[in-house]
């Protein structure tokens, strides 16, 4: 139960940091006349002012708490079980396959939870003009509604799209995300134990704060920067949808976004993903192992 905590806690901060700049991510990979990040930053300001960058924040606020508290509780709890599997007591030997199976589990688990969440969190984000410079063939719908946005907040939009496509709209994209998380939390936790026990001195039995915000943040930008092509091809799909329908599947998402934009395209947002990643799993680990430490009494904590 403390690992689940601490992960929401984790998490909760860990939004608070991020979401202005995965605003300007999600919309560098899924909108269109962006010539740059800064281009995307100076536009969004322009347009919507410094509240633009905040679009959809509430509701990830509680809910990706939720999702990183699951996240982290699955892949800790998941390292006990094959800890006592394999050594028939709970203790602090961790092998990489044992590493490498529990963030494979906490990727798989992730995307139940936060495939919905995210899709929400994007189509917010993504919904930059009202409906009427959509300019759709869609069903009519009153006048004074033509220049509202399409959604009016997280639980409008919700049920929205499984009014329009069931439950199974709140998984669209869930495929992409799965081919992304699965080897991103991998590429997450491993270097994040491995640089940590590396910049741990021998002497020390628990990493100092400083050595966990340096090594999650480090962790971050890695496991990030290196989901930014599956990262693109989800934001697309998770925001497709908000305006109209262009793509009916990764496959068919990867092979139009290739032949409209070429190799490039799967790199889109790749410099804010990286730098990004930095500041929010620094957060999100520091937040984790503190919070972990005060709901045991300052006794020694272990990574997670």
């Amino acid at each position: 139960m403390e690992d689940f905590v601490a992960g929401w806690i984790g998490g909760a901060t860990s939004v608070i940091v991020g979401h202005p700049m995965d605003t300007v991510k999600t919309r560098l990979q899924a909108g269109t006349g962006y010539q740059n990040t800064l281009n995307c930053i100076l536009t969004t300001y322009k347009k919507e002012s410094v509240a633009g960058f905040f679009k959809g924040m509430s509701f990830p606020l509680t809910s990706i708490a939720v999702y990183s508290s699951v996240v982290f509780g699955v892949f800790s709890n998941t390292q006990k079980f094959l800890a006592q599997y394999h050594y028939e007591e709970s203790n602090d030997s961790r092998s990489l396959s044992d590493l490498f199976l529990a963030s494979m589990v906490s990727g798989a688990v992730s995307v139940g939870l936060g495939g919905p969440m995210d899709l929400v969190k994007i189509r917010l984000q993504m919904q930059t003009e009202p409906f009427l410079k959509a300019n759709l063939h869609s069903k009519p719908r009153p006048k004074d509604l033509w220049n509202r946005p399409m959604y009016q907040g997280p639980i409008h939009c919700m049920t929205s799209v499984i009014q329009k496509e069931g439950l199974v709209g709140l998984y669209r994209g869930a495929n992409a995300m799965l081919l992304r998380d699965v080897p991103g939390y991998c590429l997450y936790f491993i270097p994040y134990e491995i640089i940590s026990e590396w910049i741990t001195p021998d002497s020390n039995t628990t990493s100092n704060p400083y050595t966990v915000w340096l090594a999650g943040g480090i962790a971050g930008a890695i496991s990030w920067g290196t989901a930014t092509p599956m990262d693109v091809i989800k934001s697309r799909l998770q925001a497709d949808g908000v305006y109209s329908n262009k793509y009916k599947g990764v496959m068919d998402c990867i092979s139009q976004s290739y032949r409209k934009e070429g190799l490039k395209v799967f790199f889109k947002g790749f410099t804010v993903n990286t730098i990004r990643g930095f500041p929010v799993s620094a957060t999100m680990f520091l937040g984790y192992e503190l919070s972990l430490q005060i709901l045991r009494g300052n006794q020694t904590v272990t990574n997670p």
